[in-house]
C-alpha cells in the first residue's frame, strides 16, 4: 500500500500554475526523486506536501489522512520531516541545542512538572536527550556538538539541517536539495547518509536535487515535473530512456 498519494494536485498563484494535474505515489520504504528544471515546481510540490501550501484543487493522502489543508505542524505530528535547502537552523546555539529544539513536540508533560523539574518531565527530557545523541552519533556530528552551527561550514550546517529533520522521527522524510553548493567529498557524505536513512533507520525518502548523476544512482522512482507537469515518471533507467524527459530536461548526448 501506498504511503503517501498525491492525486490530481494543482496550485495556482494568480494567473500562474505552478503545479498541474500531479499524480505522484511515494511507496514506503524508498527513495523517491522528484527533478526537473529551474522552475519546474519541484518545491511547490514539496511545501504542498509538508503544509505551507494548500493546493487550489487535488488530494494529498498520507495513510488515507488528507494533507491538504494541514499546517506544517500537523504535518510534521503525522510523521513528515523536512530538510530546507535554505536552512533553517539557529546560527547562535549549537548543534545540540537545534536538535533539541526539534524534538519540542515530543515534550509532552504539564507545567507543573516543568517549573519542578521532577517525575514526567525530568523522565521526557532524558529520554528526548537520549534520541538526539543517537542521531548525533548517526550522523557523526560529534566532533562539532557542542560549536555553534554560525560558526560550522556550510557542507557541516547542511548535515546539521538533515540531522534536525531526522531528530523528529519522521516515517518520511522530504529532502529539498540537500546537495546544493557542496563539493564533491560533501556531496558523496551526504548520499551516503541519505542510503543510510533509508535503509539503517527504515524512513522513506521523497528527494528534489540537482544532481543528476546522484538522482540516478540512489532512486528507486523518479518523477519529473516540466512547468509543473510529470512528464516522466519510473525508474531510473525508464525516465533516462524517456524521449519527453530528454527533450525537457536531460538533453541529448
Amino acid at each position: 500500500m501506498a504511503q503517501l498519494n498525491i492525486s490530481d494536485v494543482t496550485l495556482t498563484f494568480g494567473g500562474l500554475k505552478a503545479l498541474s494535474h500531479v499524480d505522484m505515489t511515494m511507496e514506503p520504504g524508498l527513495i523517491t526523486s522528484i527533478i526537473g528544471p529551474n522552475g519546474a515546481g519541484k518545491t511547490s510540490m514539496l511545501n504542498c506536501i509538508s503544509g505551507f501550501y494548500h493546493p487550489t484543487k487535488g488530494e494529498i493522502l498520507y495513510k488515507d489522512k488528507d494533507l491538504s489543508h494541514a499546517s506544517p505542524h500537523q504535518v510534521s505530528t503525522m510523521g513528515i520531516a523536512r530538510a530546507f535547502q535554505n536552512l533553517e537552523l539557529f546560527s547562535g546555539l549549537s548543534v545540540l541545542d537545534n536538535l533539541l529544539l526539534a524534538r519540542h513536540q515530543n515534550l509532552t508533560y504539564s507545567l507543573f512538572h516543568a517549573v519542578f523539574f521532577h517525575g514526567k518531565a525530568s523522565r521526557v527530557e532524558a529520554e528526548n536527550r537520549e534520541f538526539v545523541e543517537d542521531i548525533i552519533d548517526f550522523m557523526e556530528l560529534e566532533p562539532v556538538r557542542k560549536h555553534l552551527v554560525g560558526s560550522l561550514s556550510y557542507g557541516i550546517q547542511k548535515k546539521v539541517e538533515v540531522a534536525r529533520a531526522l531528530t523528529m522521527d519522521p516515517e518520511i522524510l522530504l529532502l529539498d536539495e540537500p546537495m546544493a553548493g557542496m563539493n564533491i567529498q560533501e556531496k558523496e557524505d551526504i548520499v551516503r547518509f541519505v542510503m543510510d536513512i533509508q535503509k539503517e533507520r527504515s524512513v522513506t525518502v521523497v528527494l528534489v536535487e540537482h544532481d543528476l548523476g546522484v538522482v540516478m544512482d540512489i532512486s528507486d522512482r523518479i518523477y519529473v515535473l516540466d512547468f509543473g507537469e510529470v512528464i516522466g515518471s519510473g525508474t531510473p533507467d525508464e525516465v533516462a530512456n524517456n524521449p519527453k524527459v530528454i527533450d525537457a530536461y536531460i538533453g541529448e548526448d
